[in-house]
Parts: C-alpha cells; structure tokens; sequence
C-alpha cells in the first residue's frame, strides 16, 4: 500500500481514472467511464492539500485506489445535502471511492482502504465524521446480476450506517443509456480521535 495527499498524488491521476472506469462499469454503478470527467473530478482531489489517495499496488501496477478529501473541499453536488440536513460540511472527512480489481478482493484491501482514509482525517484533525455515498438501484432492474454482491454488511461491520433521509443524486453516463440520474445513500459514522 501506499499513501499519497494532494499535489503529490497527481502522477497516479491517469492510473487511478483507469481503475475507476474499468471497476464503475460493473453492477451497480454502470458507468460507462468519461475520461475528461474523470480528468477534472480527480484534479479537485489532487488540488486539495488535505486530500488522500490510498493506493494498492502488486509490484509496479496499480490494483486498487481509494480517495479521500474534506467536505468542504468538494463539489456543492457533494456538500449540499449535508447542509440540508444540518451537518457543516466541515466536519465530514469524506470518502469518494474505493475501487479494486476483481481478482485482488478478498484479501483485506478494503479494511486497509478504510483504515488509511480514517488515519489521515484523524491525523488532520478537527473531523466528526466520515461518509461516503453508495449508489441505490431498483432491486428489479433487469440489469442485476443473479447473485450481485453487496457491501453492506462489511460496511456495517466497520461501524458505517446509511443517514435516514441523507442522499445526493448525481448524474453519469451507463452503457447503452446515455446520461441518467442516480440516487446514492450516505453512510457515516463518527470519528473517534486516535
């Protein structure tokens, strides 16, 4: 693993975009993948000196990534549902994805993924929380896998819950549909000082 913050991480950005539009296309994001969308939502996160990029590698390659940033340090799209539910934005250290190779899940990455982006906000200070938003899909979209696998239960079992009437949506682009609205579920928890 390695950890990279803001500025420093700019050399992984076209890597990283990669990861996110190979992993995203999967159920249930469907993302067909934007690479100037990608350009620019990444470059807020390298802009930000308080940022964090958490980075698997196996050797030279880059297996996984998994972003974090301030609230307040990214988009309204982000920020405003949170201040429409009464949570400063200041106080939420937030996370924007975790994205990992098929073949390399299962072996801890995740747990890591979290526990470097929970590290840094500590280190940082001045957070009460971390979140992250999960995309919410029909449980009858034809689309659906017959066995799809949900990250629930991990996220739980690392003290997340979805916030009753927290959510953003956000629009992308999905294979064969062109742009589309979607619904996400904020989960959070508290973060407990070091």
């Amino acid at each position: 693993m390695e950890t990279a913050s803001g500025p420093e991480a700019s050399r992984h950005l076209e890597h990283i975009a990669a990861l996110r539009m190979a992993v995203f296309r999967e159920w249930p994001y469907l993302y067909q993948g934007d690479a100037a969308y990608e350009r620019d939502y990444l470059a807020a996160y390298a802009a930000s000196p308080r940022s964090v990029f958490v980075l698997a590698l196996a050797g030279d390659e880059m297996v996984g990534a998994a972003t974090g940033i301030p609230l307040a340090d990214e988009a309204a799209a982000f920020r405003v549902p949170f201040e429409a539910q009464g949570t400063d934005p200041a106080q939420v250290f937030y996370f924007g994805e975790s994205v990992l190779l098929p073949q390399w899940r299962g072996h801890g990455i995740g747990h890591a993924f979290f526990d470097g982006r929970e590290a840094h906000a500590r280190t940082l200070g001045g957070f009460a929380w971390t979140a992250f938003a999960a995309v919410e899909r029909d449980p009858d979209d034809p689309r659906r896998p017959a066995h799809p696998r949900s990250h629930a239960s991990f996220w739980r079992g690392r003290g997340y819950a979805p916030r009753p009437g927290l959510a953003m949506e956000l629009e992308w682009t999905e294979p064969g549909r062109g742009p589309c609205m979607h619904a996400l579920q904020v989960w959070m928890r508290a973060l407990e000082p070091a």
